[in-house]
């Protein structure tokens, strides 16, 4: 009897930005400055933790408009935006549309803005935050999210060098996705910790079965969310 499995394919990699500085977009439409920048932000409190450096950063501007998409474990993304003073509808609203548009999770990005004292008029408003939201996204750094599915896998100290062997002549083959993520040695057996993109044990079962002649079976012990280069 194998491990348990789950049904369906692995599932679709969530793209959001890597962590630290990230550039920031300076566009001028009428004289008015339009600052730009983007972060990582896995809740609601880094979210707004960011406006507020941005804030703090340029006490001066007028405007400090802003958008936001952040998980919600087993329920629907939160969304968040404001206009911090803009017309209704002109600054927030459209900053949210271009965040969604570029496919990102958890990210916040924050648009400040100097009055260049002419009035840009609702559309000029619109396309300005909007455009200065999408370049700010356009730059910044990005990772891949994915889940990596891990197992556990016993074996008798004696085969357990052999076994690994045969685990990563496989991933160097590319026959299959998984990675050995370590070992842990005792008196008379070893354990595995090996790691899959699939949440379905039926691939692996079949490859350590061929490498152990039906010795060793794979144990789920939960999984893990890993950050790679976009």
């Amino acid at each position: 009897m194998h491990a348990p499995t789950a049904a369906g394919p692995a599932p679709t990699p969530t793209f959001t930005l890597a962590r630290g500085d990230q550039p920031e977009i300076d566009l001028t439409v009428k004289r008015s400055r339009f600052l730009a920048r983007a972060a990582r932000a896995d809740n609601e409190e880094e979210a707004r933790g960011f406006i507020a450096a941005v804030r703090a950063h340029h006490p001066d501007a007028r405007h400090h408009c802003s958008a936001f998409t952040v998980p919600s474990p087993g329920a629907l993304a939160v969304e968040r935006s404001s206009d911090d003073g803009e017309p209704s509808g002109t600054a927030g609203g459209p900053m949210l549309k271009a965040l969604r548009s570029a496919g990102l999770s958890a990210t916040a990005v924050v648009v400040t803005r100097y009055f260049g004292g002419t009035l840009l008029g609702t559309g000029g408003l619109v396309r300005a935050y909007s455009q200065a939201t999408a370049r700010a996204l356009a730059v910044a750094r990005r990772v891949r999210l994915t889940t990596r599915h891990l197992w556990e896998v016993h074996a008798p100290v004696a085969d357990a060098g052999r076994l690994e062997a045969g685990l990563r002549d496989a991933r160097g083959r590319g026959a299959h996705d998984l990675t050995v993520e370590g070992i842990t040695w005792g008196p008379n057996h070893a354990v595995l910790t090996l790691a899959t993109d699939s949440p379905d044990a039926v691939g692996l079962d079949e490859l350590l079965a061929a490498l152990t002649g039906g010795g060793a079976e794979p144990r789920s012990i939960g999984r893990r969310t890993v950050e790679m280069p976009a």
